[in-house]
């Protein structure tokens, strides 16, 4: 193998281990240790397993069978969910780093800090090196204790994610007696309206689909709410011309009837079919995401996710910074005009270029017969001048082939008859 193909692969290994490397799926990663599957039960009903997957850095502090049974035995799903986001660190811990916490002890920021739920410091855990090798587990918040201790190591991929096991959850002041949030008391019009989304927020209720979304909210419900700049953006299509039902069907279009928060739109390959959706592939809305931010694909035009208004299970409402204009209402977008052909000049005239001469073949030589007398020279001798390939009087030029060849095939000629007389 040369240098440069040995060179090659090696650079092409690294570049492949660091795409891999960064590459996890906790539920799968959870699969091979039956004792935590009540936790990775709970991970892939509350979507937050999307989200951890979709990060970077982090480690799970996963609980047991019985210690996660205890938890979900006494509490709705919402504030299981806020416990296992508490229980999602945004660094990367293995039992060597746990040891050597400077000034031993720290604070770690969990998911829980992200959902903008955790007042204060409530979604930070405090992290202690104990004596006699113990480490403890506690919330941030004044006055808390530290009620969880590190059990063991369960799985490390260096360093994108670890998962170690904690003796209990981490209770923040207030998390747990939290009240379930009922879906039917959310306002979806007062809080589009708070997000700056009035225009759309009317257009649901004037078309009556604000009944179709609170009817398909209990099973898991994500609106992607156009802002009021969006309606007022140049090149939206005048909606006024669009039928009832076709106002009906943009609307519908604007919902996914599954409760998706951004950790699960971030892992999507697919397309997603929304509540407008009636069949393969119709209606549907493909995602993209680069880093945090997640933009929509309707196949006119593409639309990023702003903001989020509400995230709690099951449902998420979105803003977006355009209109998500389905293909099937507004067509495919005009395809860009060809670039113009440039325009060549006129071919030159024979006279300005002259196509190539043909080859001019010598002359040929006078009959085989005795030669003139002494006093004249043989045609094509140099005291005749040129020949007629090479003569000013002709109308072509010949080509630099011609003016080499033609004196050696004079001269072959010439010689070729002296030889011949002399055998006379």
């Amino acid at each position: 193998m040369g240098a440069h193909s040995l060179l090659f692969t090696v650079f092409f290994s690294v570049l492949l281990s660091s795409f891999t490397s960064n590459a996890h799926n906790i539920t799968a990663i959870l699969a091979a240790f039956p004792e935590y599957s009540v936790y990775n039960s709970y991970l892939s009903q509350t979507k937050l397993a999307d989200e951890i997957n979709s990060r970077q850095t982090l480690t799970c502090l996963v609980l047991s069978n019985g210690a996660m049974s205890a938890l979900a035995a006494k509490h709705p799903l919402s504030v299981i969910k806020s416990a296992l986001e508490l229980l999602t660190l945004l660094d990367y811990y293995d039992a060597q780093k746990l040891h050597d916490i400077s000034d031993g002890t720290t604070l770690s920021t969990t998911l829980y800090q992200t959902t903008g739920k955790a007042d204060g410091n409530l979604g930070f855990v405090n992290i202690t090196d104990l004596k006699g090798g113990k480490v403890g587990f506690g919330s941030a918040a004044p006055g808390s204790k530290l009620d969880s201790s590190y059990t063991k190591s369960v799985k490390q991929i260096p360093y994108n994610i670890s998962v170690l096991e904690i003796s209990a959850p981490i209770i923040a002041p207030g998390l747990l007696t939290a009240p379930a949030p009922s879906i039917s008391d959310v306002n979806i019009t007062g809080l589009l309206e708070k997000a700056g989304c009035k225009t759309f927020a009317a257009l649901i209720v004037s078309s009556g689909v604000l009944k179709i979304y609170q009817s398909a909210v209990d099973k898991g419900l994500t609106v992607f709410a156009p802002s009021d700049e969006a309606f007022k953006a140049a090149g939206v299509p005048d909606l006024s011309k669009l039928t009832s039902a076709e106002v009906v069907t943009l609307l519908q279009y604007h919902a996914v009837a599954s409760y998706t928060p951004i950790g699960s739109l971030k892992t999507s390959s697919a397309p997603i079919s929304t509540l407008a959706s009636n069949g393969a592939g119709k209606y549907s809305l493909k995602v993209t995401s680069a880093g945090d931010s997640v933009s929509l694909h309707t196949g006119v035009d593409s639309s990023r996710i702003s903001g989020t208004v509400i995230d709690d299970t099951p449902l998420c409402i979105f803003t977006v910074d355009s209109i998500l204009l389905p293909v099937e209402l507004f067509g495919l977008p005009p395809s860009p005009a060809p670039a113009p052909v440039p325009v060549s000049s006129p071919s030159p005239t024979p006279a300005a270029s002259p196509a190539p001469t043909p080859v001019v073949a010598a002359p040929s030589p006078e009959p085989l017969s005795p030669p003139a007398p002494p006093m004249s020279s043989p045609r094509g001798s140099p005291s005749d001048g040129p020949g007629p390939a090479t003569s000013s009087d002709s109308t072509s030029t010949p080509s630099a082939a011609v003016d080499l060849k033609a004196p050696v095939i004079l001269s072959a000629a010439f010689f070729f008859s002296l030889a011949l007389v002399l055998s006379i």
